[in-house]
């Protein structure tokens, strides 16, 4: 093997696919990229064997073709020191990889590519064309909604559903739930599939053009994501994911408008006061005031008042800050919409005027 690329052409497609290199691991190849040149272009593999990333970057110079694995962390740490724009030099002698780029010169030791573990074959059920600045604000407004290291492992995930024209993202984990839809431009069938966690963050990573295409197909046990310079497979969830229809509140009777960022300001404040383990705050509703009273074992206290647009009964309800500041930063109107029922039951927020997100949280005993 043998080739010559700009410094900066190697760490793009390096920094992603180290993304799914899993650093401790019992299999000492897996903490190797598989490294593959053909013709005028290099390929890059990476996985932990849940999630598979490979990037591709054009090469040029005196080009000798081959396979081989090296260590991950310590190319991207070489390559990321390396001068910007700086020329690389590569060429495998025997079972070394040489790295030259001006003065510098580094031997990195390799692995045999034939040990490198290949993904199952895929076979995609459902396949679309989506642009991918639809797709992050989509994985955005539901992605904090995941469990982390749940026992019940389906949540621990991101659910996306194929209905008609409308793809749809969903995530819980049991205390707060989100809920987004975008319209496509296909018609596809009934379908629901888990990514796991690791699967949708490196997903996010690979969307950095909002105006370019995604290309997602869906299979059985895997979903692909390809982009034009790299295609991210990652294995599915296998487990029910929750009726998330049946946890929506309905036949809420009290309606709250109030200012985005008005409420999330002063629940940023408040929050400062509050109990640092459960971060409860205390709302209280009444005629066109909206009151938020944070305190916290050391007998501190914090209060907020918000005017807001609200004629009916008081009520008193208590919520985790931390959920409803993470609703306020996924929402993007200026105003949002709030729907309660009592002080048992869960809130529904959404954007006053865009109903293409929705979001539950359960209330806190305080």
């Amino acid at each position: 093997m043998k080739f010559s690329i700009e410094r900066d052409e190697l760490l793009k497609p390096l920094q992603l696919v180290s993304g799914a290199v899993e650093r401790r691991h019992n299999l000492p190849i897996l903490s190797n990229v598989l490294v593959e040149v053909s013709g005028h272009s290099l390929k890059l593999t990476g996985t932990d064997l849940e999630v598979e990333l490979v990037g591709s970057a054009p090469i040029s110079g005196e080009i000798q073709e081959g396979r081989t694995t090296v260590p991950a962390k310590k190319l991207l740490d070489i390559v990321k020191s390396l001068p910007e724009h700086s020329e690389v030099n590569i060429e495998q002698q025997e079972n070394k990889w040489l790295l030259r780029c001006g003065r510098s010169r580094f031997s990195l030791a390799t692995l045999p590519a034939e040990e490198y573990p290949n993904v199952e074959s895929f076979a995609p059920n459902i396949e679309f064309t989506i642009s991918q600045g639809l797709l992050k604000s989509l994985i955005e407004a539901t992605q904090f909604s995941m469990a982390n290291q749940d026992v019940r492992y389906y949540l621990n995930g991101l659910l996306f559903e194929t209905e008609g024209s409308v793809l749809r993202a969903v995530a819980t984990d049991g205390h707060r739930l989100a809920l987004s839809h975008r319209s496509i431009e296909a018609q596809l069938a009934e379908n629901q599939v888990i990514v796991p966690r690791k699967g949708v963050m490196e997903m996010s990573r690979l969307l950095d053009s909002d105006d370019q295409t995604i290309t997602l197909a869906i299979g059985e046990n895997a979903i692909r994501a390809t982009t034009q310079s790299a295609v991210l497979t990652s294995k599915l969830v296998d487990g029910r994911f929750p009726d998330y229809r049946r946890v929506l509140p309905k036949g809420g009777d009290k309606v709250v408008i109030a200012s985005r960022n008005s409420l999330k300001q002063s629940l940023l404040r408040a929050s400062i006061l509050s109990n640092e383990k459960f971060r409860g705050v205390r709302i209280q509703l009444s005629d066109s005031i909206l009151k938020i009273n944070a305190n916290n074992p050391e007998q501190e206290e914090a209060e907020e008042i918000v005017d807001v647009e609200y004629s009916g009964p008081a009520l008193e309800i208590g919520f985790n800050v931390s959920y409803l500041l993470d609703v306020l930063n996924s929402l993007k109107s200026d105003d949002v919409r709030i729907t309660l029922s009592d002080g048992n039951s869960s809130a529904l927020i959404e954007n006053h005027v865009e109903e293409d997100s929705m979001y539950v949280v359960m209330p806190m005993r305080l």
